[in-house]
């Protein structure tokens, strides 16, 4: 028969993993197997142990849907290095067709849920919102591409990693976010792998060349950090509504502010720009790259976090490695490839303490106007 301590211990257990029905919308707190201490054999067999719980639903589709981000990301450049090898140069109105093909697909479906007047009233109580997360996201895509015009290959790789603390920051600021030394960690070791990279570039000799170094620097720092900001704050909107509303919303502002940047700076350079089958090619390339990005990067929002989503872009690299071999004729240098280990080594250790699920509570609901519109709607039908 069991003793009185013995049952309190199971009751408490009971307690600490079982979620109460009022918490039912907060992420459920997941026991990891302790560490044990007491000898090498139960040291080695608890950190197995440990290893095995990470291997979650949710953590495979993070570490899937990541890398798959990623070679998004790779894709995105490989085209874009392409355009500008055949002189087409036109940062804005690149970018203006993938917030397009955004605006497009999920508006429609956002009036399809709202109705005309539920989409009417998102765009005149938080229209502003999104306007705001548009038009730095616009900003951020078209300095990028700028500081690449300006300083070296290395330079550009390393600078953006700046967007790694901002998001972090960002994330602890909007949800107040606590984060566990052994993510810290991980994320150093992604940025380790990074620097493994970096130097395979240099030792290969593909850094590039620097035209203006400060100025091209001073591009990636501020496009760094505006889209670590951009990544945190879309996170914080995917979290308390729907992925339709707010991807939409980034489309149709996009569209918006790119096409006016576009129409400024860059209308005297259409003419002059070779429209052949080889540019619009890459240009449907590039946009179902960043397309596809657009639409699945809230999800690893949701699932993982906006941190965990720029970690994970570091293998990027290794990607366009992949592609150099088959496009370029490029040699492999044998750093990639510890490279790569290192930083999915790192996107384990971020989960080590915390499981995906933990990153952030998830509180999806259309708005209460929209709702209180939509059963008005029915009241009237009926």
């Amino acid at each position: 028969m069991p003793s009185e301590s013995s049952l309190e211990m199971k009751e408490q257990d009971e307690l600490q993993t079982s979620p109460s029905p009022d918490c039912a919308h907060l992420p459920t707190k997941r026991v990891r197997p302790p560490i044990v201490f007491d000898s090498p054999k139960a040291f080695v067999n608890s950190l197995h142990a440990r290893f095995l719980s990470l291997w979650t639903r949710s953590f495979a589709y993070s570490l899937i849907g990541g890398q798959v981000l990623s070679l998004c990301i790779t894709c995105s450049s490989v085209t874009t290095t392409e355009l500008v090898d055949r002189n087409w140069v036109l940062p804005s109105t690149q970018t203006f067709f993938t917030y397009l093909s955004l605006f497009v697909v999920f508006t429609p479906y956002t009036i399809y849920r709202y109705g005309f007047k539920g989409w009417g009233k998102v765009i005149l109580r938080d229209g502003w919102k999104y306007f705001l997360l548009a038009a730095c996201d616009v900003e951020a895509n078209f300095l990028s591409v700028k500081a690449y015009g300006y300083t070296d290959l290395l330079s550009c790789m390393l600078l953006d990693a700046w967007a790694i603390p901002v998001c972090l920051l960002s994330c602890w600021v909007y949800m107040k976010t606590k984060y566990h030394w052994t993510q810290i960690f991980g994320v150093g070791v992604c940025i380790a792998g990074l620097g493994l990279l970096v130097a395979s570039d240099f030792l290969t000799g593909k850094d590039g060349h620097a035209e203006s170094r400060g100025k091209g620097d001073a591009f990636m720092v501020a496009a760094a950090t505006i889209y670590g900001v951009v990544n945190a704050t879309e996170e914080f909107f995917v979290r308390h509504s729907p992925l339709y509303e707010v991807v939409g919303q980034v489309g149709m502002w996009g569209v918006l502010v790119s096409g006016i940047q576009a129409s400024a700076l860059e209308h005297t350079l259409m003419p002059q720009m070779s429209w052949n089958g080889a540019t619009i090619g890459l240009l449907v390339g590039y946009t179902a790259a960043m397309f596809t990005l657009y639409s699945l990067a809230p999800l690893l929002y949701r699932t993982a976090s906006s941190s965990y989503f720029n970690i994970a872009l570091l293998t990027s690299d290794f990607y366009g490695l992949l592609f150099g071999l088959f496009l370029f004729h490029y040699s492999p240098y044998w750093l990639y490839f510890p490279a790569f280990v290192v930083v999915i080594l790192g996107l384990v250790i971020y989960f080590w303490h915390a499981t995906p699920e933990e990153q952030g509570e998830s509180n999806v609901q259309i708005p209460a106007y929209i709702a209180a519109q939509q059963q008005s709607d029915r009241d009237v039908e009926s």
